[in-house]
Formats: C-alpha cells, structure tokens, sequence
C-alpha cells in the first residue's frame, strides 16, 4: 500500500511540476531553440507512457531509499541523480544523432531532470511521512 501511495503521490508531484516547467516557465525557451522539432500536438498515449514508467523509477531508484527510516535527503539525492541519467542520455542522445538539436537545450534540460528528479522525490518521502507512511 504504501509503494502505491509513493507512486500515486510522485505522479502527481511530477505532473504538476513538469506541466509548469513545459507548460508555462520553459515553453518559449524551447520553441525558440528547438521549435522546428516540436510537433504542433504532443502524442499523447507516448507521453502518458513515458509518465507512468519514469515515476515507477522514481520511486523505486530514489523514494524506496528515504522510507526507513523517513529520510527526504535521501530520496532528493537519488532522484536527482536518477534524473541526471535519464535526462542526460535523453540529451546525449538528440545532440549526437538530430540535426539542429541544441547544446544550451540539452543542458538546460538535463538540469531541469535532475532538479525535478530530485524534487519529486524527496517532496514524496515528506508527504508519506506527513501521512504516516514513512517510518
């Protein structure tokens, strides 16, 4: 049960986070770098796809590990440098192998994982102890 709440609350927490940061803080930073990339609509059932995996590494990479006891540094460090790798292989990849992907993007980008990553994590071991459900 409580693995289920870490992961209910991560995605929530990631949710939110990501939307802002695409939605509202980056999106022009984005388009004027990357935009002849951009589709005009995301896909969706990817995106959905992508979300639900991501946040079962979270909680399994770096949530897991601030649980027992109740430790969100913890969890921040392993989110953070989980989303440092997967971010960073995400970038690493577009800048050697996509005409006209950008360095500024990809480590933008890879800070806003790592950052996220981080966040997510250890905002979720505080909301589980807040619920009781970390030791």
């Amino acid at each position: 049960m409580r693995y289920l709440a870490a992961y209910l609350i991560a995605l929530v927490i990631f949710l939110v986070l990501d939307g802002l940061w695409l939605g509202l803080v980056a999106r022009g930073f984005y388009m004027s770098r990357i935009g002849d990339l951009i589709l005009d609509q995301p896909r969706w059932g990817v995106a959905a796809v992508f979300y639900a995996l991501y946040v079962v590494g979270l909680v399994y990479f770096a949530v897991s590990t601030g649980l027992d006891p109740a430790r969100p540094a913890v969890a921040a460090l392993n989110g953070g440098l989980f989303g440092f790798f997967a971010y960073l292989t995400y970038n690493a990849t577009n800048l050697s192998t996509l005409k006209g992907y950008s360095a500024v993007v990809a480590a933008v980008d890879t800070t806003w994982g790592t950052i996220m990553g981080a966040a997510v994590a250890g905002l979720t071991v505080i909301a589980l102890g807040l619920l009781r459900m970390a030791d």
